[in-house]
């Protein structure tokens, strides 16, 4: 498995993603809806960069253009309700894309030990298909785990993209030990930070991605 850690070097993208973590900014959710679709472009393009292409030819008013574009056929897969405006981002730049969408909770237990459900998932085949896997944050790793798994009961993909704009440590390891061997597939990554808290929070993190973008829920 391939691992992208596009925050590693200085771009834009690092400017948006302190835009999502700074708790000042937080507090204007459209502004955070749209800082999550603008990283989402970012990760959208540099994901078209790995693609296989073909030759496209365009008359233009002058003569004959000609360029290479991606082919592969796209399914965007995003894990609701935080990835939503991830999912519009990557729309923008996969116009043709398919789409899936999961929906996934923790279940909280004793102690404050929870399990992570599956709730519902649309989706069409992934069968051939390049799937991109969204979800804001990849905290333990285990939601995007059963997404996957989920997604692959629905055929078998050509290409995995997991795409997560803050990762923990502990995630990547976890996605890592227990999905590392599928060759198909390449973890993208905005940011990595060090520490994940017994409630399996990110440190720094920037919090509940869902509740900045669209409100607190019950």
């Amino acid at each position: 498995m391939k691992i992208y850690h596009l925050g590693e070097h200085s771009s834009v993208l690092n400017s948006f993603i302190a835009e999502i973590r700074d708790a000042a900014v937080q507090t204007d959710s459209m502004r955070f809806r749209y800082n999550l679709e603008r990283i989402s472009e970012i990760f959208a393009y540099e994901i078209s960069k790995k693609m296989s292409s073909d030759m496209l030819t365009v008359q233009t008013p002058l003569g004959i253009a000609e360029f290479p574009v991606p082919r592969e056929e796209v399914l965007i897969a995003s894990i609701i309700r935080a990835a939503l405006p991830m999912h519009q981002g990557m729309l923008r730049y996969f116009d043709k894309a398919q789409n899936a969408f999961i929906s996934s909770y923790r279940k909280y237990g004793k102690d404050n030990k929870f399990t992570i459900s599956l709730e519902h998932v649309s989706s069409p085949t992934v069968d051939g298909k390049t799937v991109i896997l969204c979800d804001t944050m990849l905290a333990t790793g285990a939601s995007i785990e059963l997404a996957y798994r989920a997604l692959r009961e629905r055929g078998t993909p050509n290409k995995t993209h997991i795409v997560a704009i803050i990762a923990s440590k502990d995630g990547v390891e976890h996605i890592k030990k227990n999905l590392g061997s599928s060759k198909e597939l390449s973890l993208w990554v905005g940011a990595i930070d060090d520490e994940l808290t017994v409630k399996s929070y990110i440190v720094p993190g920037l919090g509940d991605a869902g509740d900045l973008a669209y409100g607190d829920k019950l």
